[in-house]
């Protein structure tokens, strides 16, 4: 059995975190669990429901609170963690090997890297990196090799995205960029587009992660961009789950430097979902 908790990280403690659980059994993944926030999944595991129309709160990361949580909601130790941040072994002061590398390869597929710096992540992502390593989670880097238990990955959803749903080019899906993805669009219309690619890749990570529960709502007048934003975090945070799969699965190659790497996922169909797949077929 493997586990593997997903965070979408945000850069910024103000900020809500999204936060997924899967394991695997039998060769097939199964979400155990998806929150839109650290608040919310620590919650979770006391008992307590999750209510996607309160908005989340941002609070500090405690690994060690969430990999407890995580342990008692699947019935099994964390294998890997998975996040999408910049991290690193050094202080982050600019762009890395990991960055330049992703934007050199994938930047003509609209999938650039956003440039980190001291402020942002800065200090909260050096924090997040060594509470990670202090409890057993070394950072994952490019030699090391894929599938090793027992690490911290990093993923950028934007780069999984294209393998996921074999998309030639950047999904529009956030939030904050709908206005620069479709101009000149009325605001229902952008949400409209954008609870479209939301369920896309719902659809997509079904396809290898059973369970998936997240309640994407319905396009209403009274629908907000902010009331969307807990529904991307949350997405992005399985998305971390799913690259993570494809990394125990060697199904991942690394994308950066002895400080730090990006992990893209380099098989559409991963060993869980063909095997899984192969059981549902008629003999």
């Amino acid at each position: 059995m493997a586990t593997i908790l997903g965070i979408d990280a945000a850069w910024t403690a103000g900020e809500p975190s999204g936060v997924a659980l899967v394991t695997q059994k039998d060769a097939l993944w199964r979400c155990v669990a998806v929150a839109p926030s650290y608040e919310s999944f620590l919650a979770l595991a006391n008992g307590t429901k999750i209510d996607w129309t309160a908005r989340p709160v941002g609070t500090q990361p405690d690994v060690r609170q969430l990999l407890e949580a995580a342990a008692s909601l699947a019935g099994d130790d964390v294998s890997v963690i998975t996040i999408d941040m910049p991290v690193a072994t050094v202080p982050i002061d600019g762009r890395r090997a990991a960055d330049r590398l992703v934007s050199q390869k994938f930047g003509a597929r609209g999938c650039s890297t956003h440039s980190p710096g001291p402020i942002r992540p800065g200090r909260l992502g050096a924090a997040l990196t060594r509470q990670c390593a202090s409890l057993g989670f070394d950072l994952a880097v490019d030699d090391t090799a894929c599938g090793t238990a027992k690490r911290l990955v990093e993923v950028y959803p934007h780069l999984a995205l294209l393998t996921l749903l074999n998309r030639e080019y950047r999904v529009p899906y956030k939030v904050s960029k709908s206005a620069n993805y479709w101009p000149g669009t009325r605001l229902t219309d952008r949400i409209d587009r954008l609870l479209l690619e939301f369920a896309a890749i719902e659809s997509g990570l079904q396809s290898f992660i059973s369970n998936i529960s997240i309640p994407l709502p319905p396009s209403t007048p009274m629908m907000t961009l902010s009331g969307l934003k807990r529904f991307e975090d949350a997405l992005d945070a399985l998305i971390c789950c799913w690259v993570g799969a494809c990394y125990l699965e060697r199904n991942a190659t690394a994308l950066g430097d002895s400080t730090g790497a990006i992990w893209w996922p380099t098989h559409q169909k991963t060993k869980a979902f063909s095997e899984g797949l192969q059981n549902r077929l008629p003999a």
